[in-house]
């Protein structure tokens, strides 16, 4: 099954979707992407400064879509919010593995608590919403094989992909039980323009780009060795657009991923992306490494086989489009 860029159109134009998590990276870019293709788009972000959340994600569409800023911690906003949308997209979360081995509580809150209050708000005030919830890939902890189907086990290493964890099934369970129709992606390395970089809270990918547009070394953890799959952000959206509009995936998980490759290599390309740079190798830290999972890389030929998707940006472009794009705007993401 393909879906083409007119089926997307017909599916989202003139209907009324709202984005938790919207003024983020992944959101921002679903939000301009959707609003392209005609839809009504309720933006829902808390903008709290460590998640990620920053208006100028959003510049050039402020006025054509519609900003609500809250938490969604927040239930009485929840289930005002919900109302009337046609479509859920549910991206709003903590994501930093550190961060919640740090502050598990507050990751309890944000990544389980928040969640069922969304779910509670759906089921209460509009069960016939369509919702689509982004998952990890970290839900699957140390693989055991590779490359890693749905099937694998679901063993997280830290308190982040456990509540993720947690999460994902309050969707699925919500879908069973009150015919919420519910879709689950779980997602790989996603990068590209408009993600967080002042940091690793979101994904290493950005610190590196930061660090080799600043003239800095990247500094590789351990050997390098280990294996990574990567996604471009424009390739994330058209799943989350293809999973949504479809019937057949109405109480589905799917693995995004794509072709595996070594850390080493990745800063290796970075540096010839960016025409200039160097990295080097550094000894794990052990707050870090006792949460490491080692290589990784999904198998998404279930996505593939029933919706037709699959990555289309070579990591080569999507480095030099993610470059280009920070070089312009860096000031705004410091």
């Amino acid at each position: 099954m393909t879906v083409s860029p007119e089926d997307l159109s017909a599916a989202y134009r003139g209907q009324k979707v709202l984005i938790t998590g919207g003024a983020g990276f992944i959101g921002s870019n679903l939000a301009r992407r959707l609003v392209d293709l005609g839809a009504f788009v309720t933006v829902v972000d808390s903008l709290i400064p460590d998640y990620g959340g920053n208006l100028f994600n959003l510049s050039k569409y402020q006025d054509r879509l519609q900003l609500n800023i809250a938490d969604v911690r927040d239930q009485y906003s929840m289930n005002y919010l919900v109302q009337g949308q046609n479509y859920l997209f549910n991206l709003a979360g903590q994501v930093s593995h550190t961060d919640s081995m740090q502050n598990p509580y507050t990751d309890l809150e944000i990544n389980v608590r928040a969640q069922v209050s969304i779910l509670e708000a759906c089921r209460n005030y509009h069960p016939s919403i369509r919702i689509l919830f982004t998952s990890t890939r970290q839900v699957y902890g140390k693989p055991v094989r590779l490359p890693v189907d749905e099937n694998h086990p679901i063993d997280p290493v830290d308190v982040n992909g456990i509540n993720k964890t947690a999460a994902e099934k309050y969707h699925l369970l919500y879908g069973h039980l009150y015919g919420i129709p519910v879709s689950v992606l779980r997602l790989t390395n996603v990068y590209g323009p408009r993600m967080r970089i002042m940091d690793a809270r979101q994904t290493f990918i950005g610190l590196w780009l930061r660090q080799i547009i600043q003239g800095q070394t990247i500094r590789v953890f351990g050997d390098g060795q280990q294996l990574r799959d990567l996604n471009y952000v424009d390739d994330v959206v058209d799943a989350m657009l293809v999973a949504s509009s479809l019937p057949a995936a109405v109480g589905q998980v799917y693995n995004l991923g794509g072709e595996p490759i070594s850390l080493i290599d990745l800063a290796k390309q970075i540096v010839d992306a960016n025409e200039n740079g160097s990295y080097e190798l550094i000894p794990f830290p052990p707050e870090r490494k006792a949460i490491d999972i080692g290589s990784y890389y999904g198998n998404y030929s279930k996505i593939y086989s029933a919706l037709g998707w699959e990555p289309k940006v070579s990591l080569k472009m999507g480095l030099e489009q993610s470059l280009s794009y920070y070089r312009k705007n860096i000031s705004r993401y410091l």
